[in-house]
């Protein structure tokens, strides 16, 4: 496991550029932490790192939002707070975009584990208003 405690939020842009590359082949990445903790704002980073050149926001009600990328690849973003159960993860296809070969960044994965064999675990947790502890893990289940 990867550890940087007191990170700045203005530190961020240097947190994805690092995690991004630790991993230049990693499609799944999972965001652990509490509300507030950071996830939709490193997330934000992590699209500008992949060269999404839209405004990403956190997708909360639409539970995914669909970004493209400055080369036309597709980078998917997931809230799954709302989720109540694998039923409604397989109701809006998603093992269609996990095995789709894109980029997906997921907040509250939690319910969404046992469909995941290999990514990488991110976890923020807030010291103070500004900084920030992150950790990141790749964890493969098979």
């Amino acid at each position: 496991m990867l550890e940087l405690n007191n990170v700045s939020i203005n530190n961020l842009p240097q947190v994805a550029e690092k995690i991004c590359s630790y991993y230049p082949s990693q499609k799944i990445f999972c965001f652990v932490g509490e509300m507030g903790a950071g996830k939709t704002t490193l997330i934000k980073e992590i699209c500008t790192f992949f060269g999404v050149l839209e405004n990403s926001s956190s997708p909360t009600y639409s539970i995914v939002n669909e970004y493209l990328n400055n080369q036309g690849k597709t980078v998917y973003h997931f809230d799954l707070f709302r989720i109540k159960n694998s039923k409604e993860l397989f109701d809006i296809g998603f093992e269609e975009y996990l095995f789709s070969g894109n980029i997906c960044l997921i907040e509250w994965p939690q319910i969404a584990i046992n469909l995941l064999d290999n990514y990488l675990e991110i976890s923020l947790e807030k010291i103070n208003e500004n900084t920030r502890k992150i950790s990141w893990e790749l964890k493969k289940l098979s």
